[in-house]
């Protein structure tokens, strides 16, 4: 019970000071747009709170009726997957359809969708353990289902879910019976699928050029990573202060989403990536933890899958803060303003301490 404790006390912790972070970066844009400098910090302390109770809630519900109901869930998030894409009922954010607008809030299926596909996986492998080495067999049709899904998350068009999504299913086969020569081909076939879908994207060419080379276009498609290398570049051992930064104040745009972390390393600066590093490192150990302690076949999945998307994506948003990858659209999980990730996120975080539990770790 003592990793239980630590796994939820990280979580809450670095939610929360996600929440000062969030009003410190967002505090100056949000007076702009609503005459309010506390709308975005009101709206993600709603789903904070929401997020608590959706996290306690999980960790009592026996995560085996996930087991039961996986294909229920699966069709439910591809009917989600679909309605998003139909005007009228989608909104498009920034170019992509992948918006279901509540009550005035923003709602990614596709979010919802990365839970449903990781517990369905989950289930599958743990059915067919047996067959994994062969590929028609056990191989073959876990992959239409992903290919599936990726492509309808295409639609939208939503690239950087839906690789979050597609890695981390294909690193639940890998560490599953599944020989290696199958990843060796299917790395080949995927590095192709990417080229194709960068080429015809003219908007991802250019993510590819202001990657190598943003000072190309440094009003453009450079804009967004010259902005955090100019917010991460000048902190320092202790940065500039909290509520002190420039990059803030109009250069970097909505830095409480994507860009979280530049702002928290600008006035933070060698404490704030502590923090943040620290609490991710604290969070996949425990998990791990869990991972190895944990005999349940389909529990031992599900703790994987959800804890390595979780690490995923906030590898990628910080490649991407510090211009290691070019930009994805990726949120930092629990830091990133965006009430569908935290909910996912701290759902997630539920499941697997219930799996915990279970175990009696």
């Amino acid at each position: 019970m003592r990793l239980n404790k630590l796994l939820k006390v990280t979580v809450i912790l670095i939610s929360v000071f996600g929440l000062i972070m969030i009003y410190s970066a967002s505090h100056i844009w949000s007076e702009y747009k609503f005459g309010n400098p506390y709308k975005y910090l009101i709206n993600q302390s709603i789903f904070f709170c929401m997020g608590l109770l959706l996290m306690n809630a999980l960790s009592k519900l026996d995560y085996k009726i996930y087991y039961k109901h996986s294909n229920k869930i699966l069709i439910i998030c591809f009917i989600l997957l679909v309605l998003v894409l139909i005007p009228g009922i989608g909104s498009v954010r920034n170019g992509s359809r992948s918006w279901f607008s509540l009550f005035g809030f923003g709602f990614q299926p596709s979010e919802v969708s990365k839970v449903g596909l990781i517990i369905f996986t989950s289930k599958y492998l743990a059915k067919n353990e047996k067959i994994m080495d062969k590929f028609s067999e056990g191989v073959l049709p876990i992959i239409l289902v992903i290919l599936l899904f990726f492509g309808v998350i295409m639609l939208e068009p939503d690239f950087g879910s839906g690789m979050v999504i597609t890695l981390t299913l294909f690193v639940m086969i890998f560490v599953s019976k599944t020989k290696m020569s199958f990843f060796i081909k299917v790395g080949l076939v995927g590095i192709v699928g990417i080229v194709f879908l960068i080429l015809i994207a003219p908007y991802r060419i250019d993510r590819i050029v202001s990657f190598l080379n943003p000072w190309s276009d440094p009003l453009g498609s450079g804009f967004q990573i010259i902005q955090s290398l100019y917010a991460i570049g000048p902190g320092g051992l202790l940065g500039m202060g909290f509520k002190k930064s420039i990059q803030k104040y109009f250069y970097l745009p909505e830095p409480q989403t994507d860009f979280i972390f530049s702002i928290i390393s600008e006035e933070l600066c060698f404490l704030g990536v502590l923090i943040v590093v620290s609490a991710f490192f604290i969070i996949f150990l425990t998990c791990m933890f869990i991972f190895l302690k944990t005999n349940d076949l389909f529990g031992k999945y599900l703790v994987f899958g959800l804890s390595f998307g979780i690490i995923l994506q906030s590898i990628l948003n910080l490649s991407v803060v510090v211009g290691l990858i070019p930009v994805t659209g990726v949120t930092l999980p629990f830091l990133s303003y965006g009430g569908s990730s935290l909910l996912v996120s701290m759902a997630s975080i539920g499941i697997i301490l219930n799996v915990s539990r279970s175990s009696n770790t």
